[in-house]
């Protein structure tokens, strides 16, 4: 999608580490226009599945998603990482390792909100390792529920994540691969 990727060029930053910053305008500083034109994008791609709620990870994913939710008429159901008292019954788990955070993070989903049946799309705003969306993965096939694909505005190509995914044959649908991130700058996959 040309518009996220003149974002990103434009105000997309390289940190040490390959970390592309991008919160300026999608997930610390929003730009809910851009969320709103994105989630018509995602729409458009998966508007031949059916399906009966969007799935996230707290916490920058949730606006993009809650954007998406309301554009496709579903609930938005996201992951937690960590259990409050306020969550009854059983739960879904999934371990994972945040490569934002450099640790072992538990996903946590009530079974109260995922059933067998379900239709499930997951959306995010990032992926480098895809270790988040194996996680979402891992708790949708634990619920019984039906992965339909996976929407993300920005992927890391070169971190090889979103790869592993497409040879399992997941319909993942990236609106920005980025190939290299350097200190010249920010290629993208074609």
């Amino acid at each position: 999608m040309q518009l996220l990727k003149d974002r990103i060029s434009h105000e997309g930053k390289v940190l040490p580490g390959n970390i592309v910053k991008v919160d300026g305008f999608l997930n610390h500083r929003v730009d809910v226009s851009l969320l709103r034109a994105l989630s018509k994008e995602f729409a458009a791609h998966f508007r031949d599945r059916e399906i009966s709620a969007i799935m996230t990870v707290e916490a920058s994913g949730i606006p993009l998603a809650t954007i998406c939710a309301e554009e496709m008429g579903v609930p938005l159901i996201f992951a937690k990482k960590a259990k409050s008292d306020n969550i009854e019954g059983g739960l879904f788990k999934s371990e994972i390792m945040s490569y934002t955070y450099n640790k072992k993070v538990t996903l946590i989903v009530s079974a109260e909100w995922l059933h067998p049946g379900d239709k499930i799309l997951i959306i995010d705003d990032f992926m480098a390792r895809g270790e988040a969306m194996r996680g979402l993965v891992g708790i949708i096939e634990q619920a019984g529920a039906e992965l339909v694909g996976i929407g993300i505005a920005v992927e890391k190509g070169f971190q090889g994540g979103g790869d592993k995914l497409r040879e399992r044959g997941i319909d993942l649908y990236s609106l920005a691969i980025i190939e290299e991130a350097t200190d010249e700058g920010i290629k993208f996959r074609e």
